[in-house]
This record gives structure tokens, sequence and C-alpha cells, in this order.
């Protein structure tokens, strides 16, 4: 075994199961600070262990058994609380119950993403807290998603997991009624997670691969847990919709394709089907929400498969709803988008503009939005200008490629 086989087991362990592993740990220890700093020990070892003994047949339970034992050293050699105790005292009786490392462990990553959304955790850092330690995103990761300074959001999320140490909270699933107050939280950082992971399409980044599945999964599990809930119903929709055209956003060589240009049959019909039937069972609640909405766009743009156009004036009517619920820059630089198509480019271009120029001077779909129209107005010199703002902005190289011949064809 090569160190470099050992990294890569390791990254893989990392990127299957870190989420796993922390929350098994979490929840035990009532400490997720805690939990993270041992497994990151254990991945450690590992790297020092694996290239001369090789690779364990099961990487996450070496791993889980190795930072439980460091859990129980720590104990031994410091002062801690009596509940922190005698959860290590749990800990320390699964050790010694173990007869090998073929070790099966519970999934409690659906446990720890509504403990971390408990009203006694600030509401602003909810979400960031359930990124990093269930679905393994980094503070930097995270930073960029909420557009503040990764120092900033180290900061909050070291307070946030001191507050679940101090503050006692029950690492248990909530009540019903306690699981649908936190439900919404648990939903944005499910959605969040899938966000990430729709944009790393190549795999550039190896740390948010398998993020998009890893965030439908949680998905079906919420609505397992309440099917009641229809927002839940409508998140999964909306992600299986996006997912359905998975194969349809580059071409062979990379290359990227906007979403009126894919081959439709391309999309996955499965995917799709399912998408429709959790939208039609969230409908049969009459409690409109926003995830409900955003997948009803997605399934007006999947009609094309079938009706072979865009329905532009649905499509404005539902970015008008969503603007109502979530008036977020995506929704009404999408809503400007719709009404181009529907009403005329003059309108779309006013709805862009009457934007405030603070909030959209970093957001690049606003300026790839705002020179497409400006292009198709004949007004080339300010589409110029507004492409180089969208290129500069742009982080993929697929769709920064597709924005300089956009412009490049500009006289």
């Amino acid at each position: 075994m090569t160190t470099v086989n050992a990294r890569q087991a390791a990254e893989l362990a990392a990127r299957n199961s870190y989420g796993q592993l922390v929350a098994y740990l979490a929840v035990r220890t009532h400490d997720v600070a805690a939990a993270e700093d041992v497994l990151g020990d254990a991945f450690l070892a590992a790297l020092k262990a694996w290239p001369e003994k090789g690779v364990p047949d099961n990487p996450e339970a070496w791993l889980l058994l190795t930072a439980r034992r460091r859990l129980i050293d720590d104990a031994r050699h410091a002062k801690v609380k009596a509940s922190a105790a005698y959860a290590l005292k749990l800990i320390a009786d699964d050790v010694q119950q173990e007869t090998s490392l073929e070790v099966l462990f519970p999934d409690d990553r659906v446990k720890l993403l509504f403990i971390c959304a408990h009203p006694a955790i600030d509401a602003g850092i909810r979400t960031p807290l359930m990124l990093q330690t269930v679905l393994g995103l980094n503070a930097v990761q995270i930073a960029s998603a909420f557009l503040i300074a990764p120092v900033t959001m180290s900061q909050r999320l070291v307070r946030a997991k001191a507050k679940i140490r101090d503050a006692g909270i029950a690492f248990e699933l909530p009540e019903a009624k306690d699981l649908a107050m936190r439900l919404d939280a648990v939903l944005e950082a499910i959605y969040a997670a899938y966000s990430n992971g729709w944009e790393n399409l190549t795999g550039v980044d190896p740390r948010r691969k398998g993020l998009t599945e890893e965030a439908i999964w949680l998905a079906r599990l919420c609505v397992q847990l309440l099917p009641e809930e229809p927002e839940a119903r409508g998140l999964l929709a909306l992600m299986l919709h996006c997912e359905a055209r998975r194969d349809a956003r580059r071409t062979k060589n990379g290359a990227y394709i906007p979403l009126l240009e894919q081959d439709v049959t391309l999309w996955s019909q499965p995917m799709l089907n399912e998408a429709e039937r959790e939208l039609a069972e969230a409908a049969k609640f009459k409690k409109l929400g926003k995830f409900q909405l955003e997948a009803a766009i997605q399934s007006t743009h999947a009609q094309r498969r079938v009706t072979e156009r865009t329905d532009w004036q649905t499509l404005a009517l539902l970015y008008e709803g969503l603007i109502q619920f979530s008036p977020t820059l995506g929704a009404l630089v999408g809503h400007a988008a719709a009404i181009a198509e529907a009403k005329g480019l003059e309108q779309g271009l006013a709805l862009l503009e009457a934007l405030p120029a603070e909030s959209v001077k970093s957001y690049q779909p606003y300026w790839a939005l705002k020179a497409h129209l400006l292009k198709h107005l004949g007004q080339n010199s300010q589409a110029k200008q507004a492409y180089t703002r969208a290129i500069g902005l742009v982080e993929d190289p697929a769709i920064r490629e597709f924005l300089v011949r956009q412009s490049s064809v500009i006289s």
C-alpha cells in the first residue's frame, strides 16, 4: 500500500462518511467540537498507519474506533462534566463489546441536523452549523455561500458548538411538534448543500463530490419523518428536477449548455416522474411555500420535454409568487428573465435595473442576464461591459468560456 493510495482511501472515507461519523460521535458525547477534533485525529492516524499496515476492510469502522479510543483517553486525562463522562462511559462500553472492526453504527445525521436547529442556537448560524457538522463543508466554503469573511464564520461556528455543549441541549430527536418548528432550518441547510454540490458538476473540488446525492438522501429522510410537511416534499421535488438534468448540462467535452439549449431527451424521466409525484403530494396539503414554488418553476421548464416550448407566462407568475415568500436576488433575477421572454426585453431589463446597485454588484447571474438582454437590444457597448463583469465573477471555467464566446460575437 502506497502513501498515495492510503491518502486516497482516507479522502474517500472522509467524502462518504464524515458527516455520519461526526453525528455518531456528537450524539454520544454531546459535544460537536470534541467529536470533530477526535475524528480529525483519527484521519491523521490513518494517514500514518495505513501506508504501513494497509487500508482496513472497513475504513469507516477503523476511524470510528480510533476516534472513540481518543475520546476515552482524553476523558481519563482531564476533568469532564458528569454528563460527558456518562456519554464517554457508554462509548467505552461499546468499544469493549466489539470483537472486530466490522462494526455497524447507526446513521445519526438527521438527528444532528435537528439538534443544530434547536431554538437556543442563534437562527443565523443554524444552517452554517449544519453544513459544517453534518455535511462536511469547511468554514471557507460556508462563508462564501453566506457572503461573509471566513474568519467571522469560523468564530460564529465555534460559539455555536460551545452553546450546544454548555446549554445542555438534548441530543435526541425532538418531539413531533418541535420537529416541525425546526424543519425550515434543516431544509435550508440541505438545499444549501445541494446547491454547493450542483456547482461542482465536473468534480473539480473533491470535497464537494457526492453532496447532491447526500442532500437528496437527507431530504427523503425528512419526508419520511414528517410526511405531512409539504415543504419537505417541495424541496425533494426541486432537487430531483434539477438532478434530472445533470447529464444535459455539459457536452462530452465539458462545455457549458444553458438550460434552454439542453437536449431534453437526456433528462432523466424517472427522476422527473418522482419529482412530479412529490409535488402533487405536497399540493394536497394546500400550504404553499417557497420550495414548492421553486419546484413548480422547474416543473414548468420540464414540460418542454413534452410541449417543445417554454411557458414563460406561467414562469413569470410563479416567480411573482416566489418573491412574495422569499425575495432573494435569485428569485428577482429569475423573474426579470421570465418577464423579458413573456413581455419583452425592455421590461425585463427595467426590472433588473430597478434592483439596488449595491446588492447586485457581485451577483454573477445578474450581470450574465443583463449582458444577454443588452446584446439582444443592440446596446453592444453596455452589453460588453456587463459580460466583462459576469466573466470576472464566475468561478466555473466552463461557464466562463461560454460567456467569453457570447461576448466575442458582439461587434
